[in-house]
C-alpha cells in the first residue's frame, strides 16, 4: 500500500501516522465519493495529497451560497491545470451531483465528493452518478496507521487523529458528541426530537457491541420501536455506527439473525458510556478489546476492497463466536494473557459445522501457538500484522 505521512502534535509530543488511502491512485481510476465521520481526517488527507485540486468547501457559507445559486460555477472554474475537483460535504447540496455528472461526461473532469453523512444522498433521491463514481470510506486511525501504538491510550481515546494524543480527551470527546448533535442531527433536521435522540445515544454507548433488540431499546428510551429503528438508521447514515449481521448458515445449530451494533470509534463509545479503562486487566477492557478488533477487521476489509462480509455467530443455545469472515475464518477475541480451552468453546462448537477453514483466537498471550483441535492462538499484534499483510484472509 502507498501511504501518506502526517504528524499529530500535542504539547511537545509527536505521533507519526500514515493513512492507508492513496487519493491520487484512486482518482486515476475514476471519480470517488469519500465518506467518513467528522474529524477523521478527510480534509487533512486531501490537503496533503491533492495539492493542485480545485476545492469547494460547502461548510464555508459563502461557497455554499454561491453554489446553491449557481452550480455552473464549478465547470467555469475547471482549467487544464486543475481538472481534479473536490466538493467537501457534498450532502449539503445534493443537487450539485447533476452538474457533477454533466462535467464528468462532457469535460472528463475527475471529482472527489466527500461527506460526513450519506443520508440525504441515499434517501433523498440524489443523483449518485450511475456508477461514474466509486465509493470509499475513511475511518479513524487504526493499528496499521500508527507508530508506537499504545493500546490502553487507544481504547480510551480512540482513533480520531486530534484526540489520540490529546491531554484533555474527555473534554474533546464530549464536545465532539455535542458537535455531532448540533451539526449533523439538528442542522440537517434528521429527527425532530434532538433531546430524545441524545438520550438514545447514551443507551447506545452502554450497549455498544451487543445484539440490537429494538423492543428493549424502545422501552428504555420510552419511544416507539419505529423511532428506535429510525435512530439506528441515522447512526449508520451519518457514519457514527455500523452493524455486524448474524451468520446463519450453520445447520447443526440454529443461529440468530439479529445484528450487533458498534460505534465507529472507541473513544466516542467510552465517552457516551462514561467509561474510563484504568488498565488492560480491568473489567471493562474485554468488551473494548473486542470492539478494537471489530474496527480493525472493518477497516481492513474496506481499505483492501475485499468483498468478504464481516459477521458474527451465535447459536440459539448461546454458543458464540465474535466474528466470522465470509465462510472462511472464524475469530474469537479474548483479552486474557493465558488462553485455555474454556476460552475456545464457541470456536470448537462452530468447528463441528465443517464450514470454516481457520479458527483463530486473538488474545494478549505472549506467543503464537496452535491447540490440539487446530485453533490458532494469536497475540493481538501478531494477528494484526498478519491481517494487514494479507495472511489471515487469503
Amino acid at each position: 500500500m502507498i501511504v501518506v505521512d502526517f504528524h499529530v502534535f500535542r504539547q511537545s509530543r509527536c505521533c507519526l501516522y500514515q493513512r492507508l488511502i492513496n487519493l491520487p491512485e484512486l482518482l486515476k481510476k475514476k471519480s470517488h465519493f469519500l465518506f467518513g465521520p467528522r474529524s477523521v481526517g478527510k480534509s487533512t488527507l486531501i490537503a496533503a495529497s491533492l495539492e493542485n485540486a480545485l476545492i469547494f468547501d460547502l461548510l464555508d457559507e459563502e461557497t455554499y451560497r454561491n453554489l446553491l445559486r449557481s452550480p455552473k460555477l464549478i465547470g467555469e472554474s475547471i482549467t487544464a491545470e486543475k481538472r481534479i475537483v473536490v466538493i467537501d460535504e457534498v450532502q449539503r447540496i445534493p443537487e450539485l451531483l447533476n452538474e457533477v455528472q454533466r462535467l464528468i461526461v462532457q469535460k472528463k473532469a475527475i471529482f472527489l465528493l466527500t461527506g460526513s453523512s450519506a443520508r440525504k444522498l441515499r434517501h433523498g433521491a440524489a443523483n449518485l452518478l450511475g456508477g461514474r463514481a466509486w465509493e470509499m470510506h475513511l475511518y479513524p486511525l487504526c493499528w496499521k496507521e500508527l507508530d508506537n501504538f499504545d493500546l490502553l491510550r487507544f481504547v480510551n481515546q480512540g482513533g480520531i487523529p486530534d484526540f489520540y494524543l490529546s491531554e484533555l480527551p474527555k473534554r474533546e470527546l464530549s464536545n465532539y458528541v455535542s458537535l455531532y448533535l448540533q451539526q449533523e442531527i439538528k442542522a440537517e433536521a434528521l429527527t425532530r426530537n434532538v433531546q430524545s435522540f441524545a438520550e438514545f445515544l447514551d443507551f447506545v454507548g452502554s450497549a455498544n457491541g451487543q445484539e440490537i433488540n429494538y423492543e428493549n431499546f424502545a422501552s428504555d428510551c420510552q419511544v416507539s420501536v419505529s423511532t428506535i429503528k429510525n435512530y439506528f438508521q441515522i447512526l449508520e447514515d451519518t457514519l457514527i455506527g455500523f452493524r455486524v449481521p448474524g451468520y446463519t448458515k450453520t445447520t447443526k445449530r440454529r443461529a440468530t439473525s439479529r445484528a450487533k451494533h458498534y460505534l465507529f470509534d472507541l473513544g466516542v463509545a467510552h465517552s457516551l458510556a462514561k467509561i474510563q479503562i484504568e488498565s488492560l486487566d480491568s473489567i471493562n477492557f474485554g468488551p473494548a478489546f473486542e470492539h478494537f478488533i471489530a474496527l480493525e477487521l472493518r477497516a481492513y476489509l474496506r481499505y483492501t476492497e475485499k468483498e468478504t462480509q464481516l459477521r458474527y455467530w451465535r447459536s440459539s443455545n448461546r454458543f458464540e463466536v465474535d466474528f466470522v469472515l465470509g465462510d472462511t475464518v472464524a475469530i474469537e477475541v479474548k483479552s486474557t494473557k493465558s488462553a485455555n480451552e474454556n476460552h475456545s468453546l464457541g470456536l470448537r462448537v462452530l468447528k463441528e459445522e465443517n464450514i470454516f477453514s481457520r479458527f483463530i483466537m486473538v488474545t494478549r498471550d505472549l506467543h503464537k501457538r496452535v491447540t490440539a483441535e487446530g485453533i490458532e492462538i494469536y497475540p493481538y499484534e501478531e494477528f494484526l500484522s498478519e491481517l494487514w499483510d494479507g495472511r489471515i484472509l487469503t
